[in-house]
């Protein structure tokens, strides 16, 4: 099993921006499907000429002029509100959307309403009447294997749920360039990974890889909270670890050491 490498930065400097892209399309297709994009993004902060990489810590002052702060994409995020009680009928604008939606309506959805089966709703608590589809997860390559993408999208999923009734997901490997993954078993073992990391969120399968995660479960509040710890507490470690790091090279570049 390969161990993830370690972080290319300080993940306390993960932010999201959530952003939907209203084309004022007065259209049945656009009031039944909202798409939302979220980039991931990292404030790197260099020091110096020769622009170092620095933690938030990692000058002596909070407005230190030597230093530049740049937010670089790390990631993104991909999620539809599926409004099942306007425009038109759910079941076909998710055909319509994707290969990825429709095979999701395919198992949530009646196609002759677009509402919820009938058996979807019984295990399903009414606290909205919308369906949140968590599309597409992806991070850069560095910054897989810690856990983060559970953290992140947790995140979003708790800002995007109001008015939902449910909350879908098919877990799965979505970035297909990966040249170490040409071998079946670890093939199989990342996307039992992914399906345990979504898993670790309240989301529980329902069928044919699909994932439900209801709203009205407090599985999601209380994972939030460890997440968050989770995320600090990597972050200290890489902290402690680029402070290490420092520390060396100024050891091997003293007069001392020479």
């Amino acid at each position: 099993m390969t161990e993830p490498s370690p972080l290319p930065g300080d993940p306390s400097e993960l932010h999201l921006r959530i952003s939907y892209d209203d084309g004022l399309w007065d259209t049945p297709q656009a009031d039944t499907l909202e798409c939302w994009n979220v980039a991931v993004l990292h404030r790197r902060r260099a020091h110096g000429e020769h622009h170092e990489p620095v933690s938030s810590s990692g000058c002596t002052t909070a407005d230190c002029s030597s230093c530049t702060v740049e937010d670089v994409v790390v990631g993104s995020m991909t999620f539809y509100r599926v409004h099942l009680d306007r425009g038109r009928n759910a079941y076909w604008a998710m055909e319509e959307e994707s290969e990825e939606l429709y095979e999701t309506a395919q198992v949530l959805l009646d196609p002759e309403t677009g509402s919820f089966t009938d058996e979807v709703s019984e295990q399903l608590e009414y606290v909205g009447s919308a369906l949140l589809v968590m599309n597409r997860v992806t991070l850069d390559p560095p910054w897989r294997g810690h856990g983060l993408a559970a953290v992140l999208a947790c995140e979003v999923i708790t800002r995007l749920m109001a008015g939902c009734r449910a909350v879908a997901c098919s877990p799965g490997i979505t970035d297909l360039s990966s040249h170490r993954l040409t071998a079946r078993a670890e093939w199989d073992r990342v996307n039992a990974k992914i399906a345990q990391g979504w898993e670790s969120l309240g989301f529980r399968p329902y069928r044919d890889n699909v994932y439900l995660l209801s709203p009205a479960s407090q599985d999601l509040e209380e994972q939030r909270g460890a997440l968050r710890q989770h995320l600090a507490d990597l972050g200290g470690l890489w902290r402690t670890d680029a402070s290490r790091s420092v520390s060396l090279a100024d050891e091997a570049g003293s007069p001392e050491s020479l």
